[in-house]
């Protein structure tokens, strides 16, 4: 079958537009699942799209290197859609300012828990040193995680998979938690999804309100910043 798809595989490589045509595919089928599926809060768009892509590629026999080749551009985009976050940050400003205090004591222990305990946990796995840095900047949104992977000689693909199941897990387990300790605070929440699940968590947040996601949005702006300035000093002081 696969020979038999050759053709089409080669057509996909030779120039970025199919590449492009199958991600958007992937993503708007992704979509339209999760709608019909309820929107589960444990299996997010991002999701059911990153496994219809995934599939389709097997199915093509195309090589994920040969995709990203094609597809690599959309990268960029990713940096101006999260500057694009600034526009509810600065519509829910007089409440952000008036918290600003527990935002800047919560931040630092909850960024270096997040970077931490997924290293630790490779660590005594007994895990290579390129491993742990490909998982460390997984909580990180994905433009400044890409950056952090580089500077401390990860692999990035390996962190795109660490960053999507980050997302998933801690949005499920942020629902499930908010739920058994009886936390409504639409600010609290928003914080917690953006520190823990990046980008993912950000969206879960928009769906409960333009509060949750704009805090969802400063603490994700917040951990991409924090970590990019922690994890390299960290790593050379542990000498990784």
């Amino acid at each position: 079958m696969t020979e038999s798809l050759a053709p089409l595989r080669e057509h996909l490589l030779a120039t970025p537009m199919p590449a492009i045509a199958l991600t958007l595919a992937a993503f708007l089928a992704g979509n339209r699942l999760f709608l019909r599926l309820n929107r589960p809060s444990g299996c997010p768009a991002i999701l059911i799209a990153a496994m219809l892509l995934a599939a389709s590629l097997a199915l093509l026999g195309i090589d994920y290197a040969d995709y990203r080749a094609g597809a690599g551009w959309m990268m960029l985009l990713l940096g101006p859609a999260t500057v694009a976050l600034g526009v509810p940050l600065f519509q829910q400003w007089p409440r952000i300012r008036a918290l600003w205090r527990p935002i800047l004591l919560s931040l630092p222990p909850a960024a270096m828990l997040a970077a931490f305990y997924s290293v630790g946990l490779a660590w005594v796995l007994g895990a290579s040193p390129e491993v742990l840095a490909s998982l460390a900047p997984k909580s990180v949104t994905a433009p400044i995680a890409i950056g952090i992977t580089e500077q401390l000689g990860g692999v990035i693909p390996l962190m795109m998979g660490g960053l999507l199941i980050t997302g998933v897990m801690s949005t499920a387990c942020v629902g499930m938690m908010a739920k058994h300790l009886a936390i409504r605070d639409p600010r609290v929440l928003g914080f917690v999804l953006g520190v823990n699940g990046h980008v993912i968590g950000t969206v879960r947040a928009f769906e409960l309100g333009p509060t949750a996601g704009a805090f969802a949005s400063l603490g994700m702006s917040l951990t991409g910043i924090f970590s990019a300035l922690f994890l390299p000093l960290a790593w050379r002081l542990l000498g990784l």
